[in-house]
């Protein structure tokens, strides 16, 4: 399946944030939203998603523009993680994964058992069924992120949009997040995901979608797109992107003057 986005303009009643943004993905891609916070990520991820009314342009699945989905045949083909979540009452982690099949029956539907076997599958895809009886509230950040995403994967859909998925992990967890995301796209999934950090999508991401001030910088493959020109002027500083020994890229400040 494939997903496009054809000259979009997002925003709120009365306040336009962003406009003419155009990518589109297919399976095993991991496109990386970039740029500095306040830019309009968020709100392009959420009118993507239907969740706000779009300015103008078009969503499509397959063609087919997806305003013409319901909610539930939309939840069906596009998951998403958002970028923080607070949680209220004490779920299970397996409560909180199985929540992702709620896509696949009613409302207030009892889970059946090919629910709970893909609840269960996500799980152990990203290597945290030995959570499954925990309680979400008392997990780390990283492991609650984890269980947001399996949640997602529980959805079947397609279309995984992470929203900073990092947001607020501290090293170790954030590496975590980034490999589960390059092993999804490798499971076929499409996935999209903002950051703020351009060594997230150099981690993960197949190609980069540069935006500044709601409007799009840069787009394109990683490589052939992330240069240092391009992250200058996105984070308005002088920058460096250096080739690791592997072939990695990396983003550095440049040398200090002598």
């Amino acid at each position: 399946m494939r997903l496009r986005v054809d000259n979009l303009a997002f925003g709120y009643r009365g306040f336009q944030v962003g406009s003419g943004v155009s990518l589109a993905l297919s399976a095993g891609d991991v496109l990386c939203l970039l740029g500095p916070n306040g830019c309009g990520k968020t709100t392009l991820f959420k009118t993507i998603l239907g969740l706000i009314e779009r300015h103008g342009g078009r969503v499509e699945i397959d063609g087919e523009d997806t305003n013409a989905f319901t909610r539930q045949g939309l939840a069906r083909l596009m998951a998403y993680v958002p970028q923080a979540h607070a949680p209220v009452f004490p779920y299970s982690v397996h409560d909180m994964v199985l929540m992702g099949r709620t896509a696949h029956r009613g409302l207030f539907a009892a889970p059946s058992r090919r629910d709970r076997a893909s609840a269960e599958a996500a799980l152990e895809l990203l290597g945290i069924a030995q959570l499954s009886s925990r309680d979400y509230m008392h997990l780390s950040g990283g492991q609650r992120q984890l269980v947001l995403i399996a949640r997602a994967l529980a959805q079947e859909a397609p279309f995984v949009m992470l929203d900073e998925p990092t947001a607020s992990l501290d090293f170790g967890n954030q590496m975590l997040v980034l490999e589960r995301v390059r092993r999804l796209a490798r499971e076929g999934k499409a996935i999209i995901m903002s950051t703020h950090d351009p060594d997230h999508a150099f981690a993960c991401g197949t190609r980069v979608h540069a935006i500044k001030n709601g409007h799009t910088l840069a787009a394109g493959r990683i490589g052939e797109t992330l240069t240092a020109a391009v992250l200058s002027q996105l984070y308005d500083i002088d920058v460096e992107v250096v080739r690791l020994t592997g072939g990695r890229q990396v983003c550095v400040p440049p040398p200090a003057p002598h």
